[in-house]
C-alpha cells in the first residue's frame, strides 16, 4: 500500500480512473438531480448526498465482489441468437427503467406547470432513494467494469471512486439547482437520460455504442442552449432610450449635451 504512494504509474492510473469515474458519473448526477427536484427544497440537499453516498458504497462493495461480476459474464440463456448474461439483464432492466422514468418526467414537464404537475404523485424521500438505489446498481456496474479493465490494484480503484464521488457531491448541488431553474436544460437532461437508456438496452443485446458519442452530443446541445439562455437574458434587459441630439445641445457645450 505504501509503495503505491511513491509509484508514478499508480498516480497516473489513479488520476485517469478518477477522471473517467467523473465522466461516467455525470448521468448519475443528472438522474439524482431530477429525482430530488420532486421533493421539498429543504430535503433536496440531504437526499442528493444520500444518493451519492449510496453510489459510492455500492461501487466499493462491487469492487470486493469481482468474482461475482466476472460470473455475470456467463450466458444465462439465448434470445434471438444472442447470448444473454447476468450483466446484460441488469443493463437491459436499467435501460428500460430509464426509458420509463425519463418518458414519464417529460410527459409531466410538458403537461404540468411549475408547482403543480398534472397527474403527479407526491414523492417521499424514501421513494426517491429507492429509485436512486435501483439506477445506482446499473451505473455502478458500468463504472466498476471500466475500473477493473483499467487498473489491477483495488486500492487505486477504491481511492478513485471515493475522490470522484466527493467531487460529484461538491458540484451536484449547483448542477441540480441549475437544472431545476431552467426547464429547457431539464428537458435536455431528460432527453439525455432517454438516450442513455437506449444505449444500455443496446449494450445488453450485444450492440455496444461508445458513450463518448452520447456525451459529446449532450455537451454540444448544452453549449447551444447556454447561448440561447444568454440571448434570452440580453433580450429581456430593458433598453435605455436616449433623447435625440439637437443643435441646441451642440451650442450648449458638452455638459448639456451629455
Amino acid at each position: 500500500m505504501v509503495e503505491l504512494l511513491f509509484d508514478p504509474q499508480a498516480w497516473i492510473a489513479f488520476l485517469t480512473l478518477t477522471g473517467l469515474e467523473l465522466v461516467l458519473g455525470i448521468d448519475n448526477v443528472i438522474f439524482i438531480s431530477i429525482l430530488v427536484d420532486k421533493l421539498p427544497p429543504a430535503r433536496r440537499e440531504m437526499t442528493r448526498r444520500v444518493g451519492l453516498f449510496l453510489a459510492m458504497f455500492m461501487r466499493i462493495g462491487l469492487l470486493f465482489l469481482l468474482a461475482w461480476i466476472i460470473g455475470l459474464n456467463q450466458p444465462f440463456f439465448t434470445l434471438m441468437r444472442q447470448e444473454i448474461t447476468g450483466r446484460d439483464l441488469i443493463l437491459i432492466a436499467g435501460g428500460l427503467f430509464l426509458l420509463w422514468k425519463s418518458t414519464k418526467e417529460i410527459h409531466q414537464l410538458l403537461e404540468g406547470q411549475s408547482g403543480h404537475v398534472s397527474g403527479a404523485i407526491p414523492h417521499t424521500v424514501f421513494a426517491v432513494i429507492v429509485q436512486i438505489t435501483l439506477i445506482d446498481i446499473v451505473f455502478s456496474l458500468d463504472s466498476i467494469i471500466t475500473a477493473v479493465g483499467m487498473v489491477d490494484e483495488i486500492e487505486i480503484m477504491i481511492a478513485a471512486v471515493i475522490v470522484s464521488v466527493l467531487l460529484m457531491m461538491a458540484f451536484a448541488g449547483a448542477i441540480g439547482r441549475f437544472v431545476s431553474a431552467h426547464p429547457t436544460i431539464k428537458m435536455l437532461a431528460l432527453a439525455f437520460l432517454f438516450v442513455i437508456g437506449v444505449v444500455l438496452i443496446s449494450d445488453g443485446f450485444g450492440h455496444h455504442v461508445p458513450k463518448g458519442y452520447v456525451y459529446f452530443a449532450m455537451a454540444f446541445s448544452i453549449g447551444v442552449e447556454m447561448l440561447n439562455l444568454r440571448m434570452r437574458r440580453r433580450a429581456a434587459q430593458p433598453v435605455t432610450l436616449h433623447e435625440p441630439y439637437t443643435r441646441d445641445d451642440e451650442e450648449a457645450g458638452p455638459d448639456r449635451a451629455g
